[in-house]
């Protein structure tokens, strides 16, 4: 389950909420374990989940009309994700989600949780938050394409998570990131050789 920390952060920082209110959430959620390559959600199917990774990797991605895989999105612990295509737009997922390595992750129904939100007006604040943090978190993404550079990307994503290049295969990073392997692998020369 989600630890003691984790827990008194969300109730610091919705104010509506009680205890009582997360254990009403957790009471609908399920605990799931995958093993390393295992796939959490099928292209072409429907998977109405609310999901919060509590431990390990989750890779979304797309197999081109080449057979070639395009990595779109990397999950690692404490961020909530779904499909957007099954749970905002009713359609089947056009994406894979897979388990990079041995994982651990929170699922609740989506309908089950928007019945519960529904009928529980202190829940609108965590609504909107998560809600609009899945918007930003994809805005940011659209952004970094536009606006930044293959290796200031890099940069960003070796922010947001330092850990990421020692757990993940280079093949994944480069394609979510946009670029060939070898492309990635001069990224890492030119940003070592300015470090010496």
């Amino acid at each position: 389950m989600i630890d003691e920390e984790k827990i008194a952060f969300y109730l610091s920082k919705f104010k509506t909420l009680q205890l009582s209110d997360l254990f009403a959430i957790f009471q609908l959620a399920k605990m799931r374990k995958l093993s390393a390559g295992d796939v959490y959600i099928k292209d072409g199917t429907t998977h109405r989940k609310l999901t919060y990774l509590v431990k390990g990797l989750i890779r979304v991605y797309n197999v081109n009309d080449s057979g070639e895989e395009i990595t779109i999105q990397l999950y690692w612990e404490d961020q909530f994700f779904a499909s957007r295509h099954n749970v905002i737009l009713h359609q089947p997922s056009p994406y894979i989600f897979q388990a990079v390595e041995d994982t651990e992750l929170l699922e609740v129904d989506y309908d089950e949780m928007q019945a519960l939100l529904d009928a529980n007006p202190q829940y609108s604040g965590p609504r909107n938050y998560f809600t609009l943090q899945m918007l930003t978190d994809s805005m940011e993404r659209v952004e970094s394409f536009i606006l930044l550079s293959p290796e200031e990307r890099y940069l960003k994503l070796l922010n947001e998570k330092q850990d990421i290049m020692s757990r993940v295969p280079d093949k994944y990073i480069a394609t979510m990131l946009g670029i060939t392997p070898v492309s990635l692998s001069r990224i890492r020369k030119r940003i070592a050789s300015r470090h010496k």
